[in-house]
């Protein structure tokens, strides 16, 4: 696939370059005719199997564990990692929501 990107967007001849909203078109363009050619599943499974073996590294670092433990432990780091993700953005939602509510304080979590 990254070979057959196109050039910048700063292409010297191809005049200015392009303005942001023009760059967010061309970059949608370019993305739906990719998946209008190719299975977004085959496209991503290199990057899938290199993420969830962080997890398996993560859990069994020896490599010493049953492939089937391995992979449920796996399983549980990945959802505790998503679980962390969302309890911080809730966090930060949370301080947001109390710094727009009384503007010029600061408020500790």
């Amino acid at each position: 696939m990254r070979d057959k990107r196109t050039s910048p967007a700063t292409n010297s001849d191809s005049g200015p370059g392009l303005s942001p909203d023009e760059r967010i078109l061309r970059a949608r363009l370019a993305a739906h005719t990719m998946h209008a050619q190719h299975d977004a599943r085959e496209i991503t499974a290199a990057a899938r199997a290199a993420f969830l073996a962080r997890f398996e590294a993560e859990v069994d670092p020896e490599g010493t564990l049953p492939p089937e433990e391995r992979r449920r432990r796996a399983e549980h780091a990945r959802s505790a990692y998503f679980t962390r993700l969302a309890f911080e953005r809730a966090k930060a939602a949370r301080r947001a929501q109390r710094k727009a509510q009384s503007p010029g304080e600061e408020v500790a979590s």
